[in-house]
């Protein structure tokens, strides 16, 4: 059990504070308040001219923006009509907050332009990023004022979980490489189980009861509310060729694989390698948790009846877990059950450091997980609020979510685990860390399991050679609106 204690203490203005109740902060976030807003001036702060609707549309459903550029300007009188305050894009995703789906789409279409709002069944965000900002860029270039300042204050609000969140926030990625600024923000409207990315920006935990006078609120705050920063994380998987994984949809094979080299690799390597890399923005785990995720995952996927809705979906991963040797690891001989410490060494680049330092795996632990979020598993601050006098002797420094930092920490078993996630006790804290290199070689194990941002997969290991897991923090950082009241 860690020494630290977890304490509560007011952030300063401009933090960003993750709330302990869901249903509450949605219910403040989303405007359940007398305050009313009227649709009509929120109709004209939020929609687009038709113009350039229209020409966002076509660019996107015909892929050909120079066409689309060339019939907006045929017909749009040289952009003479003036940009609203808060021009608006919205990305839906239909199958996400149960039977809301659907009708929180058709609301948001009577609030704004219905070409504003996309479907990410029929569009998906880097067809908006390649096509549709493309235009509104092309039509700038060519001196049309209207297209250029809807261009530099659009705003993105994403209404689903954490894993489309995080689709957007990888498609306006390619802003940053290409250079094509500026980015813009995003904001949540919150679909999805978890919703870790969502609260840790204070657009809450939940769907709310009364959404539909909610809308009008959230939208507005999306449109007024300040601008954060968000750290990423690029993470690289290398691995022996010949191994077959199925990886999750946020890991792609890549050709690249370059680990650093400021880090020796002890022992031989095999000749031929598998890579795949992929960004994560809340956490990165590896054993007992990403296993039973995996399992839960596939449970649902050939029982999709269970999925009914946040609750029932925590219900059953609750229960679920318990079937997986999760409360027992204590006293069971099963290998893959058995600490870390067997099969994993691990390397860290601290704070203002630029050398690599190895990072003892603490026995008892069967779960690792790098944090980047005050919130993890629906809500819960794993790290804690430890006291300043703790941070300064083991060298850690105050998390927040654009420091650069990941913070490492374990848990031991599932009874851990609990007592972690209902705040009783802080998780066994391990490092904070800029860079982390973890090395996975096979013992008695035939596979080991990881997970980033809630999208887990099997790892397989080989006993003659080492897998490799490096993280290093993005070099730009996402935008995010925050959503919480002042």
């Amino acid at each position: 059990m860690d020494s630290s204690t977890a304490s509560t203490s007011e952030e300063s203005a401009g933090k960003i504070v993750a709330s302990r109740s869901s249903v509450i902060q949605s219910s403040r976030v989303c405007g359940l308040s007398v305050f009313r807003i009227n649709k009509e001036d929120l109709q004209r702060k939020l929609s687009i001219p038709k113009y350039l609707r229209h020409a966002i549309r076509d660019s996107i459903r015909s892929k050909d923006v120079n066409a689309a550029v060339d019939r907006c300007q045929e017909g749009s009188g040289g952009g003479r009509e003036a940009a609203p305050d808060g021009p608006m894009v919205v990305f839906v995703n239909s199958k996400s907050g149960g039977r809301h789906g659907p009708e929180l789409k058709e609301r948001l279409q009577q609030l704004m332009g219905e070409e504003q709002v996309f479907d990410l069944s029929d569009v998906n965000p880097r067809e908006f990023v390649d096509y549709g900002l493309v235009c509104l860029e092309k039509l700038a270039d060519l001196g049309d004022y209207c297209a250029k300042d809807t261009r530099d204050k659009l705003r993105i609000m994403v209404a689903g979980g954490d894993g489309t969140v995080g689709w957007v926030l990888g498609s306006l990625t390619e802003l940053h490489t290409q250079d094509r600024k500026p980015v813009p923000p995003v904001a949540v409207i919150p679909l999805g189980t978890g919703n870790d990315l969502s609260r840790s920006f204070g657009w809450g935990g939940a769907f709310p009861f009364a959404w539909k006078s909610a809308v009008k609120k959230s939208l507005l705050k999306a449109i007024t509310g300040p601008v954060c920063h968000l750290d990423s994380w690029h993470l690289l998987v290398s691995m022996p060729s010949g191994k077959v994984v199925d990886p999750p949809h946020s890991l792609k094979p890549t050709e690249e694989c370059s680990l650093d080299q400021g880090l020796t690799i002890e022992g031989e390597l095999p000749e031929k390698v598998n890579c795949y890399e992929g960004v994560f923005y809340n956490y990165f785990s590896i054993g007992m948790d990403a296993r039973v995720a995996y399992g839960f995952h596939h449970l649902r996927n050939e029982k999709p009846n269970l999925a009914q809705g946040p609750l029932s979906n925590k219900l059953i991963y609750s229960g679920y877990s318990c079937t997986q040797g999760w409360f027992v690891t204590p006293c069971t001989s099963d290998p893959s059950l058995r600490g870390l410490k067997n099969i994993l060494r691990m390397h860290v680049k601290k704070v203002n450091c630029t050398e690599w330092e190895q990072i003892p795996v603490p026995k008892s632990v069967r779960a690792i997980v790098a944090l980047n979020l005050h919130n993890y598993g629906s809500g819960r601050n794993p790290w804690g609020s430890p006291k300043r006098q703790y941070l300064e002797k083991k060298g850690f420094v105050e998390a927040h979510v654009d420091d650069g930092l990941l913070e490492i920490f374990g848990l031991k078993h599932g009874w851990h685990a609990s007592f972690v996630m209902v705040e009783l006790i802080s998780a066994k804290h391990i490092a904070q860390a800029a860079a982390i290199r973890l090395e996975v070689r096979s013992g008695e194990w035939k596979d080991t399991y990881m997970q980033m941002d809630g999208e887990p997969w099997k790892q397989p290991m080989s006993k003659e050679y080492s897998t490799f897991v490096e993280i290093k923090r993005v070099p730009f950082q996402c935008l995010m609106v925050n959503g919480l009241l002042e």
